[in-house]
C-alpha cells in the first residue's frame, strides 16, 4: 500500500542538479513533484497542475521568478510560492513577497530547511482555509463572519481599511510585511504608492489594538501587551510576545 501524498509541488529551477536534489528530497518526504526549467515552462506546468505549493527560483533564463509569480497571481492562481534566491539581498526578498510570494530560502540551502519551510507554509495556508471564522493572535480576535474585532473581550471599532489591514497582519502572524506589500494588498496602490499612508494606519491600529485596558480579577486596571511590531527598514508584523 503506497503512502498518502502530503501535497503536490512544482519545482522551478534552471539547474538540473538542484531540480534533481529537490525532487528526490521532496519525494522522500511524501510530496508529489512536477518540475520546470524556465519561466515560460513554469507557467504552463503551474496552470496545468494547479499545485498546492510552488518552489520558485528567482533567476531563470527567460522570465524571472518574480514575473512568473506576478502572472500566475493575475490569473487567479493562489498556490503559495517559496522563492529560491542566490542573493541575500533585502530588496530582492521584499520584491518576492510583494509580488505574491510567501517565503524565501537563500542559496546555498539545506534540503531539510526547504522541507521545513514548505510544511510551515502549507500548515499556515490550511489553517487559514479551515471552517472556524475566528482568527486569533494571543487575545486578539477577528470574526470573519460578523467582522467583529475584540481584544481581551473588549470590542474594538475599526474602519473598513483598518479591518483589512489588521486581517492582513493576522493572516501573516510572525511574518514581516513590507510597506509595499501592505500598499498592494490593502490599497492596491490607489494612494499612488505613498508609504506614509501605511505608517498612519499602523499608528491608528496600535492605538486601538494595543491601547486596550481591562479590569483583572482583583479589580485592577491592566494594559494589554503590544502585538504590532515595527522592524526598522523592513516593515511591520503582528506577533504574540514571548
Amino acid at each position: 500500500m503506497s503512502a498518502a501524498i502530503e501535497a503536490s509541488i512544482v519545482v522551478v529551477d534552471d539547474e538540473p542538479s538542484i531540480r534533481e536534489l529537490l525532487v528526490a528530497s521532496l519525494h522522500f518526504s511524501g510530496f508529489e513533484v512536477s518540475t520546470a526549467g524556465t519561466g515560460s515552462e513554469a507557467i504552463e506546468v503551474i496552470e496545468r497542475e494547479q499545485p498546492d505549493l510552488i518552489v520558485m527560483d528567482v533567476m531563470l533564463p527567460d522570465i524571472d521568478g518574480f514575473t512568473v509569480t506576478r502572472r500566475i497571481r493575475q490569473e487567479g492562481i493562489t498556490s503559495p510560492v517559496l522563492f529560491l534566491t542566490a542573493r541575500d539581498d533585502t530588496q530582492d526578498k521584499i520584491m518576492g513577497l510583494t509580488v505574491g510570494g510567501d517565503d524565501y530560502v537563500t542559496k546555498p540551502f539545506s534540503l531539510e530547511e526547504v522541507v521545513a519551510r514548505i510544511r510551515a507554509i502549507l500548515r499556515r495556508t490550511r489553517e487559514q482555509e479551515a471552517a472556524d471564522p475566528i482568527i486569533r493572535v494571543a487575545d486578539l480576535e477577528i470574526n470573519e463572519d460578523s467582522h467583529d474585532v475584540s481584544r481581551h473581550g473588549v470590542a474594538i471599532d475599526l474602519s473598513p481599511t483598518e479591518y483589512k489591514l489588521l486581517r492582513y497582519l493576522m493572516d501573516n502572524e510572525g511574518r514581516v510585511l513590507s510597506k509595499a506589500q501592505i500598499l498592494d494588498h490593502v490599497w492596491q496602490y490607489d494612494w499612488g504608492g505613498d508609504a506614509a499612508i501605511v505608517e498612519s494606519y499602523i499608528s491608528y491600529l496600535r492605538k486601538k489594538v494595543d491601547g486596550i485596558t481591562y479590569t483583572d480579577a482583583q479589580g485592577n486596571e491592566q494594559k494589554v501587551t503590544p502585538l504590532i511590531q515595527t522592524k526598522r527598514g523592513i516593515g511591520y508584523m503582528i506577533r504574540e510576545q514571548q
